[in-house]
């Protein structure tokens, strides 16, 4: 039988001239080919995976993003501008081919007192965007084998909210709500450690930057037999919030220490007076504040809300398109009765709410108590029709003020 001489069945190379050549049962193919083929499935698979992206989250342009927040949160416009700038470039980055120039996250910092929309655009936003989001509460966890929620489990989290889809939690967003509540708690050294506070910045600062984390894929703590699944943090935005109450302490000191003798006297004239001091916040009043330096510089958009005043208020009980009124409206409508409310009652819970100083949640707590026996009593009457007055939400906060007052006594 005749020896016929192997070549590669691809590039024709023959035996002698290859390294390696595989055979198989019509053909052979030699190592060089082997690596052009496997360069080629990465580069199509990589290409599938950005285009599965792009149809996967819906990306609009920085104006677009802003118009659709617009529909949901009254005023914070500066906050909605620099936020839908962060967003379009975070996940411009995530979608962008392989290049030499490599983008760093664009992690968000809000800065604003409760009840003034920081959870309500960071829910807005994923869920324009079609992606998963894990709001989770800062004060809650504490440093690796102390008691309380280790970092790692705000991974899990957002993994429960991408249904365990794991590459879609790897581009999903993460709202750590009360991040003020982890500021260092004193300049002093001490003996003991700060588990809750500098010691939870400290852990924070790999799954801001971006790394690989080794999360239990149904919660808890780790032990060594458990199985982990591992999530990529480097295309996950962060987005954090907090009150920072006593913060415009910090932020007078500094622009007092830049104005002397009559300015210094003018300075509500010069900066916008006390209630618009957070307009002037830099990265150092949050040093002073309590957090380090190195999670600071790993939340570079530094944005903060507006305190929200009565025409705010107002406009949020009847104009975004999920606002309270309407939200009542649809719960009375499942009942078959038609609700509605003067604009003299409107202007009664607003002025409360301004009263209390609880924000946009004191609306809703207000509404509760003006209209919680309503909501009791005429679901399965024959009543087709509930209209609210000045005077009846005045008899029903009263009431509702009065018995509290039994209750404390």
């Amino acid at each position: 039988m005749e020896n016929k001489e192997l070549t590669c069945s691809f590039c024709g190379k023959k035996k002698d001239d290859t390294n390696l050549l595989i055979a198989g049962l019509d053909a052979h193919i030699c190592d060089r080919c082997i690596e052009q083929a496997n360069g080629i499935i990465l580069e199509e698979s990589t290409h599938k995976v950005v285009e599965a992206n792009r149809e996967d989250i819906s990306l609009g342009n920085p104006k677009q993003i802003k118009a659709f927040l617009d529909d949901y949160v009254i005023g914070q416009d500066y906050t909605k501008k620099v936020l839908s700038v962060a967003v379009y470039n975070h996940y411009k980055r995530l979608l962008q081919p392989k290049s030499d120039v490599e983008i760093q996250k664009s992690n968000v910092l809000m800065v604003g007192e409760t009840g003034t929309g920081k959870t309500l655009i960071a829910k807005t936003i994923a869920k324009m965007l079609n992606v998963p989001l894990a709001i989770v509460d800062a004060t809650v966890l504490t440093e690796a084998g102390y008691v309380g929620e280790d970092v790692e489990s705000i991974l899990t989290r957002l993994l429960q909210a991408a249904d365990y889809d794991q590459s879609k939690a790897e581009k999903g967003i993460v709202f750590i709500d009360e991040i003020d509540k982890i500021a260092r708690k004193s300049d002093n050294p001490s003996i003991t450690r700060d588990v809750s506070g500098e010691g939870v910045q400290q852990a924070l600062l790999k799954l801001l930057e971006g790394t690989v984390v080794n999360v239990p894929p149904k919660g808890g703590r780790k032990h060594p037999d458990q199985k982990f699944i591992e999530i990529n943090t480097e295309h996950i935005l962060f987005v954090a919030g907090g009150a920072f109450d006593g913060i415009e302490k910090h932020i007078s000191k500094r622009l007092n220490m830049q104005s002397v003798g009559y300015s210094a006297a003018k300075k509500g004239d010069h900066y916008g007076g006390s209630n618009n001091l957070l307009s002037y916040l830099v990265p150092s009043d949050l040093k002073a504040f309590g957090l380090i330096p190195e999670i600071i510089g790993r939340l570079p958009v530094l944005t903060h809300m507006d305190s929200l005043d009565a025409k705010a208020l107002r406009a949020i009980l009847t104009q975004p398109k999920n606002a309270i009124i309407k939200q009542y409206k649809a719960l009375f409508a499942l009942d078959e009765i038609e609700f509605s409310i003067s604009d003299g009652a409107l202007d009664f819970i607003v002025e409360k709410a301004v009263e209390y100083k609880l924000g946009a949640r004191g609306l809703r707590s207000l509404c509760e108590a003006v209209l919680t026996d309503a909501m009791f009593e005429l679901p399965g009457t024959e009543e087709k029709e509930f209209r609210v007055s000045k005077t009846y939400a005045i008899n029903k906060l009263n009431k509702s003020k009065l018995q509290a007052l039994k209750a404390v006594s």
